[in-house]
């Protein structure tokens, strides 16, 4: 465990008052930080342009936290999951779906979940912990890291559709965010990131109020509040009805429309009729349809919909206008699948 202050917890600016302080030159917190946060290195001493004297004052004032892989496994259609070790000896998975040159890296923001999707493998877990900011972008930089080295490609996306949900771990989740697009992080650009959340009002509100530019994906998976508080039960608190009073504001105020992601279920909400309801609610606010085939869980109770009635789900919404996409599931055989990750 952690015994002195986590140097990765500190700003720019607070650095730089901490040097400034002890006599040294202001320009060292900018050194520092670039090798915190740029070069990545996992100890003190790797900071070859800072003196040693000043890297052992470094090294008996702050703690250096980092995660290391645990186990990596490669799918056979090239999915590569990871399970990472925190610095309490907690795990987390990440994954890197490749398509093509699209490489998407799959992040968790907590260590397990305090929800209780009955599709979800995760939802098993028991609620350990939220990932600190750095645990989160570390994560992004082990799964670019393993986009160069097996498929010679950098990494174009990322989705917070790992273990947790994301608005629960809200002020941590934005802080990495911040740092995974800024010049002195990674750089990416926050449109090429995509937040998943179980729905929870408030905190969508709270995202358009905060006009964030990174894209919102609301896991509905049914269109009536019957069905839907069945399988999570979030919506007895968060109904139908608020969320898309909440995802209206949401797109009001960032111009970012929202995807609907809903996985089908075989005989639950895979009907004609479910179908015309989800067309029915997306007519309320400017969104698209992601459709996510079902990954089966150990001793799960549902099944995947069949082929036919797939189309038969797609053509009733292409019908009513909605922009509508199938995602085909990835990495089954290494469980690294969408709602698969649970540490087996």
């Amino acid at each position: 465990m952690a015994s002195k202050p986590n140097i990765r917890s500190f700003s720019l600016e607070e650095l730089s008052t901490f040097f400034t302080e002890r006599g040294e030159p202001a320009f060292r917190a900018k050194q520092i930080h670039q090798w915190l946060w740029q070069k990545h290195v996992h100890h003190f001493d790797q900071m070859t342009n800072v003196s040693k004297p000043l890297r052992a004052f470094l090294e008996s004032h702050f703690d250096l936290l980092h995660l290391h892989p645990k186990t990596v496994q490669k799918s056979t259609d090239g999915t590569v999951k990871s399970a990472l070790s925190l610095h309490d000896g907690k795990v987390v998975e990440s994954v890197l779906i490749p398509k093509g040159k699209r490489m998407t890296a799959c992040i968790s923001s907590q260590v397990g979940c305090s929800l209780d999707c009955s599709f979800c493998a995760t939802a098993r877990l028991k609620m350990a912990r939220n990932l600190m900011p750095d645990e989160i972008y570390d994560q992004v930089v082990e799964v670019r890291q393993q986009a160069i080295e097996h498929f010679q490609t950098p990494l174009t996306n990322i989705v917070f559709m790992g273990m947790g949900e994301p608005l629960l771990n809200y002020k941590n989740v934005i802080s990495a965010i911040d740092r995974i697009t800024h010049p002195d992080g990674l750089g990416m650009s926050p449109r090429r990131i995509t937040l998943s959340t179980s729905g929870i009002a408030k905190m969508i509100y709270k995202m358009g109020d905060d006009q964030v530019r990174f894209r919102l994906a609301l896991s509905l998976h049914a269109a009536t509040d019957e069905k839907r508080s069945k399988i999570m039960s979030i919506n007895d608190s968060n109904s139908l009805d608020m969320l898309a009073d909440a995802v209206l504001h949401f797109y009001e105020s960032t111009g970012n429309r929202v995807t609907y992601e809903y996985v089908l279920l075989r005989d639950f909400n895979d009907t004609d009729e479910d179908a015309r309801a989800l067309e029915r609610y997306c007519r309320r606010v400017p969104c698209r349809v992601n459709l996510i085939e079902y990954n089966p869980i150990d001793g799960g109770e549902f099944a995947a919909s069949t082929e036919e009635q797939t189309r038969r789900f797609i053509d009733i919404l292409e019908r009513g206008g909605v922009r509508v996409s199938l995602r085909r599931s990835r990495g089954k055989d290494i469980d690294a699948a969408c709602g698969q990750l649970a540490n087996k």
